[in-house]
Formats: C-alpha cells, sequence, structure tokens
C-alpha cells in the first residue's frame, strides 16, 4: 500500500515508521516516497540510489531546502508503531520520520509556496560518513541542494537550533625513553610527562563565541589514553585522544592551528574532522522562518548534516517535532501534537493560511 501524503500528519509518521529503513535498507522506503511524490505534478522528481529530491519550479525569488533522512538505527523489539495517548512509540518516530513526515505533507499540499522548495530525503546518515546520501548528493548533484536557506528536520523537540558546532578528534603525543623499571633513572615515562597534557585538559575554560546572535559552548576533552609496554618497561610513548568541539566562528584550520598551539611541545596528529555551520540567521530567508514560526531559537551544541550545506554556502538550521534526549532508544516516541505545531509553523512560513490544497 502506497503513501497516502494528504493523510493527518500523525498518521503519516506512524506509515513513515512501519516502513522499515535500517541504514542500507532504505530502498522500499524510498521507493514508497518516490511513487508518492512523482504523482504530485507540481513537483520535479529525481532519484539517485536512495535519495529522492522534489522540487517546485515557479520561478521565486529564493529557494529554500527541507531536508530529512530516511534510515533509523537497528531495531530493538520497537516495530510496529503504537500509539499511547498523544505519543507515537516505535523506531524512527523522533529521529526522524516525524520530521520527514511533515515535510512530505508540505510537499504535497502545498502546491505554490510563496518561495521555489527543494524537499530532500536522502540514505545512510546514522553510519559512517562515506555512505551519507547527503554527502553523495553534494559531490555529485551540488545543484540539487542548491538554495539560499536550508532546514534539517532533525529533531530539536520543536526548536529551532541554528547551526551546528565542528568536531576534531587529535592524538597527542608525549615522548620518553624505555628502561628496566627496576633502573627508572635511566629512561624517561612517557606516561608521566603525558600529565602535562591533562593539566592543559583540566586547565581549559570552554570559551562561548556568539555567533549569528547565538551562544555557543566548546568543548576539550580527553576520550582515549593508552600506553605501557610491559610490567617492567618504563614505557617511551603514551598517546592521549582528545575531542574538540568548536563553534562555527573557527574553520577547521584554525581549529587545529589552535590545538597545535595549546599541545605545544608535543606531537599532534589530526585523525578526524568536520566543519561547523553558521546558522546564517541574518539572511532574509532565515529570518522570514524564525519569524514565521514562532519558536525559540538556540545553537546546536553537535554536529549535523547542516554543515554539508554550510561547505556549499548555504545556511542552515535544525528544526523538527521529534525529542532528542529519546533518539536510538528502545522506547522511542514523538508527541503527536508537536508533529502539528511543526507542519503549522512550517505551513505559515511557506504559504500562510492560504494557497493549501485540500
Amino acid at each position: 500500500m502506497g503513501l497516502d501524503l494528504f493523510s493527518d500528519v500523525a498518521e503519516l509518521t506512524a506509515a513513515l515508521v512501519d516502513i522499515e529503513s535500517v541504514s542500507g535498507g532504505e530502498g522500499p522506503l524510498a521507493d514508497a516516497v518516490e511513487e508518492a511524490l512523482r504523482a504530485l505534478p507540481h513537483l520535479a522528481v529525481e532519484r539517485s540510489g536512495n535519495n529522492v529530491v522534489a522540487r517546485t519550479e515557479l520561478g521565486r525569488g529564493e529557494r529554500v531546502v527541507l531536508a530529512g533522512h530516511l534510515d533509523t538505527v537497528p531495531l530493538n523489539g520497537n516495530l510496529p508503531s503504537r500509539v499511547d495517548g498523544d505519543r507515537l512509540y516505535g523506531c524512527g518516530t523522533t529521529d526522524m520520520k516525524s520530521g520527514v513526515a511533515v515535510a512530505l505533507r508540505l510537499a504535497a499540499t502545498v502546491p505554490e509556496p510563496n518561495r521555489d522548495v527543494s524537499y530532500v530525503f536522502y540514505e545512510c546518515e546514522e553510519i559512517e560518513a562515506e555512505r551519507n546520501g547527503l554527502r553523495k548528493l553534494a559531490a555529485e548533484r551540488p545543484e540539487l541542494l542548491a538554495g539560499d536557506f536550508a532546514v534539517l528536520m532533525e529533531p530539536t523537540g520543536g526548536q529551532i537550533e541554528g547551526g551546528c558546532q565542528g568536531t576534531m578528534r587529535v592524538e597527542v603525543t608525549a615522548r620518553g625513553e624505555r628502561a628496566h623499571s627496576a633502573r627508572a633513572w635511566m629512561g624517561s615515562n612517557a606516561i608521566h610527562s603525558a600529565g602535562r597534557i591533562l593539566d592543559v585538559l583540566r586547565a581549559y575554560e570552554p570559551p562561548r563565541p556568539v555567533v549569528d546572535g547565538l551562544e555557543y559552548r566548546e568543548g576539550l576533552n580527553a576520550v582515549f589514553i593508552s600506553g605501557g609496554v610491559a610490567g617492567n618497561v618504563i614505557p617511551d610513548e603514551c598517546v592521549v585522544t582528545v575531542n574538540y568541539r568548536f563553534a562555527p566562528d573557527k574553520s577547521v584550520a584554525e581549529a587545529e592551528a589552535y590545538l597545535r598551539e595549546l599541545f605545544a611541545g608535543f606531537e599532534v596528529t589530526v585523525t578526524d574532522a568536520a566543519s561547523a555551520a553558521r546558522p546564517g540567521l541574518t539572511h532574509p530567508a532565515a529570518a522570514a522562518f524564525v519569524e514565521a514560526s514562532g519558536a525559540e531559537v538556540r545553537a546546536k551544541l553537535g554536529w549535523t548534516d547542516v554543515a554539508r550545506f554550510a561547505e556549499l554556502g548555504v545556511p542552515a538550521v535544525n528544526y523538527g517535532p521529534g525529542e532528542p534526549t529519546l533518539a536510538h532508544t528502545r522506547d522511542e516516541y514523538v508527541e503527536l501534537p508537536l508533529i502539528a505545531e511543526c507542519e503549522q509553523r512550517m505551513r505559515t512560513w511557506l504559504a500562510g493560511r492560504t494557497n493549501v490544497a485540500p
């Protein structure tokens, strides 16, 4: 049975949840989404892999992008969906099929929005970045993601979370010299030397930079430590793995330079990095979204795919009805009134209270 994009948004969410789509297995859901969108004459629909993009072509002065991933984490005895009071339970309800349902409803029921809209539904967000559908589209079909502003329908509890933090992992290495532990003075203990690395981390006071009017809070933490050779050997190496979460006022290069200066005297090797994204709330399309939604605005303390839009020069925010603290849990659920509120706020932004199909 196909998806009914004109059904109540709560019913549509349940229908999406009940089509299993664990990362790598999005095919049946992508098929259903594509079929439903192709039935709408006001949209131009393209598919690449299990990524489906539907666009209005009205010649408006602005284009905005609404994006959401189709995949979920592995099931945990939480399908099919079920309703209990005002809550819909099931895998993907909060992360993020309720947001996808809102976008699909808007795609169907707002045929002539006041700005052109690209609806992007993509695969493999919950697994390794190399398979991420949005990443593939950005690399292979960037024109499908072009726009003046983007909304990623990630769970935010119905609040707007602007941009996102960048993240970087580095290995900070202390060197020493091996010796027999009975003659320790003949060597140099690298683990002891690593204490200076930990001293830097303990003394760190997180900056709170304000970017586009939003306050971010940075973070610098040891997440792994390794060293040692044997129970009777003075170790000649100790490696502390440090995770740095930086605000969007820094580039990846600036974040790396900051860490190298902070840990001067030690070897610093970058093992992983992802750019931050500015919220871009000063852009007219973003300001209109904030005003129309009436939602509270805060900084996104974490990394999301809005950073991929930022790399394309598209300012973006996170906004969706799901509760982020429930994502990936066995008892994941979404509040049904919040889905309806999210839909109405987005509708007000794109079409006011008119120009809506029956």
